[in-house]
């Protein structure tokens, strides 16, 4: 499964003619190629996907959606389930 994660633009620049901004995931702040949601400013949310911004989400959504993965992960560690152990 694959997982996109929502976090907010802090800054955005150009790489190789590429639209590139620094994303902000609570904290943890990475690169992300935003060349396919071109309307994004700085202070927006996005969803990143293996390194590349692939929506634009309002703040409410962005939210929402950390809560139900902040979720799931307090679910594996009440059942004891480590890290990459979840069987499919």
């Amino acid at each position: 499964m694959c997982l996109g994660v929502p976090g907010k633009i802090t800054e955005i620049y150009e790489v190789g003619g590429l639209k590139m901004g620094k994303v902000d995931f609570g904290g943890v702040t990475r690169e992300a190629c935003l060349a396919y949601v071109p309307e994004v400013q700085i202070g927006d949310y996005t969803v990143i996907h293996v390194g590349f911004a692939i929506s634009q989400l309002s703040e409410e959504e962005a939210m929402e959606t950390l809560k139900l993965l902040n979720e799931i992960a307090d679910i594996d560690e009440e059942l004891g389930i480590e890290p990459g152990e979840r069987q499919t």
